[in-house]
């Protein structure tokens, strides 16, 4: 019998609407500059040949409704509000046309991001990952079947932070559509159940402080919320 040297934590897991079943999360994948104004406000453009990624370990993953101490190493971090996928069924070299069958459905996430340090590191040509994958960093609220939402078209997403509103786009905004980004990554991985993609964020993304309350909103899905507290 094999055993390990310490306790190992379980596949964080979200819930599914209206099901007593949750979705376990395997691996994060991100998708950087997917709304236009995002990219421009960042001082970049969106590049229309393909578009590009970065990950979070799924242990980065947090259900909605949490309350997480301000992170170390940063002092300007930010909300980034995103249409998360939840992949549901296996999608390896698939069209887009075909990539939908592998989607189980979505959910309405925060990418929270050291954004000083992804400038430091974008300056020196540097990879973003302590911007980026940072503990509690993929706030995730239910996820609800793609069947039961219908179609995405131009559902409104949105972000407050202690009510006032930050972010306000359209999916139909994105550049890179969610099937184009499944079938993208078909072309990379093997694309499994438990994977997620979070899909890109809308202009308008800005830091929190200790005390800030975060609410994001994807028309047709339950929100997500998270409370940030006093640094640990």
């Amino acid at each position: 019998m094999t055993t390990t040297l310490f306790p190992s934590p379980a596949w964080p897991t979200l819930p599914v609407r209206g099901e007593d079943a949750v979705f376990p999360v395997h691996r994060v994948f991100c998708v950087g500059r997917n709304y236009a104004a995002h990219a421009a406000e960042m001082g970049a453009e969106v590049d229309r040949e393909a578009p590009f990624y970065f990950t979070k370990s799924a242990l980065a993953v947090v259900r909605g409704g949490a309350r997480l101490p301000y992170p170390p190493g940063t002092a300007d971090y930010h909300h980034e509000m995103e249409l998360a996928v939840a992949i549901g069924a296996p999608a390896f070299r698939v069209t887009a046309a075909q990539a939908m069958d592998a989607v189980l459905g979505y959910g309405a996430g925060l990418d929270m991001t050291r954004r000083d340090l992804q400038a430091r590191f974008k300056d020196r040509r540097q990879p973003w990952d302590l911007a980026k994958d940072v503990e509690g960093s993929a706030v995730i609220g239910p996820i609800t079947r793609a069947a039961d939402l219908g179609a995405l078209g131009s559902r409104r997403i949105s972000l407050t932070l202690d009510g006032a509103t930050r972010q306000d786009a359209r999916l139909s905004d994105m550049v890179w559509s969610v099937p184009e980004l499944v079938a993208d990554l078909s072309r990379f991985y093997h694309l499994a159940p438990g994977d997620l993609i979070l899909t890109g964020t809308p202009a308008g993304v800005g830091p929190v402080v200790p005390g800030s309350v975060v609410r994001g909103e994807i028309d047709g899905l339950d929100p997500v919320e998270l409370t940030v507290t006093d640094p640990e």
